[in-house]
């Protein structure tokens, strides 16, 4: 008997062992699935906290500045400045700002500007500056495929309603779109910017205007004198009236010798007789 006892005795030790380390894995695992319950629960109310919570409204993008979209664009540097020093690029980011009519530019590049005569610039007035950067802006939107109806002339900010001579002329075929001032001829090398709002385009030429660079007509013959009326003779007749009566007394005076003269021969061939 005792020697059964003692093999019996580790056999029921070896079975507790077991029993206790499965335990403790059963309870490891609960815990485990527990906390990850725990934590799908608590995204889960993150989550309907936010779709339940109102979204931001976005932030406002504002209306297009003609000034940033040349400066991200570069290779406009000479027509930011004739667009700072002229002002009219305040003027047309404060028209973009208050006007929902929209607005077209050409931007000549640098390299457009590089061929030029030299001295080109510095040869025109203030006004002839603003005029010049007028002459690249008309005051509506067009896209590339609205220039094909386009009616020509194209009205140009720096219109002249008297001579015209501010116009451009704008046709297009296609993706390709031409523009004549009269004194040159180029197209639209490609689109810079274009929204609802506003539209840049680059041209690889300056725009130059008929009114500033065109051939000038000569001036103007002086006119006529006016013609000297009639009355002229009769006065110029009037304002000499010493002449004649001149001429009278001379005519007078040399009757009154004559008659003198025949009075003495008389006399003396009287006393002769």
């Amino acid at each position: 008997m005792p020697a059964s006892i003692n093999i019996r005795a580790p056999l029921i030790h070896s079975s507790t062992s077991t029993v206790t380390k499965t335990t403790d894995k059963m309870n490891k695992l609960v815990f485990f699935y527990f906390s990850v319950v725990l934590l799908s629960l608590s995204q889960c109310t993150t989550i309907l906290a936010q779709s339940t919570s109102p979204a931001a409204p976005p932030a406002p993008s504002g209306p297009p500045n003609i000034t940033k979209v040349l400066e991200k664009a570069s290779q406009f540097t000479i027509f930011l400045r004739l667009l700072e020093t002229t002002q009219v690029g305040s003027k047309i980011n404060g028209q973009l700002k208050n006007s929902n009519d929209g607005m077209t530019v050409f931007a000549p590049s640098d390299n457009a500007f590089s061929s030029l005569q030299a001295g080109t610039l510095n040869s025109l007035t203030d006004e002839q500056k603003v005029e010049l950067v007028q002459f690249h802006v008309i005051p509506s939107f067009f896209t590339i495929l609205q220039f094909q109806t386009a009616g020509n002339p194209v009205r140009t900010q720096a219109e002249d309603t008297t001579n015209g001579q501010f116009l451009l002329n704008v046709t297009a075929s296609g993706n390709q779109v031409n523009i004549s001032t009269g004194v040159v001829n180029t197209t639209v090398d490609h689109s810079i910017y274009a929204d609802n709002q506003l539209a840049v385009y680059q041209v690889d030429k300056v725009l130059l205007p008929l009114s500033i660079f065109g051939p000038h007509p000569p001036p103007p013959a002086p006119a006529p004198a006016p013609a000297t009326p009639n009355k002229t003779k009769s006065v110029s007749a009037d304002t000499n009236p010493s002449s004649d009566e001149g001429d009278s007394s001379a005519a007078v005076s040399l009757s009154v010798q004559v008659l003198e003269l025949s009075i003495g021969v008389a006399v003396v061939a009287g006393f002769l007789l």
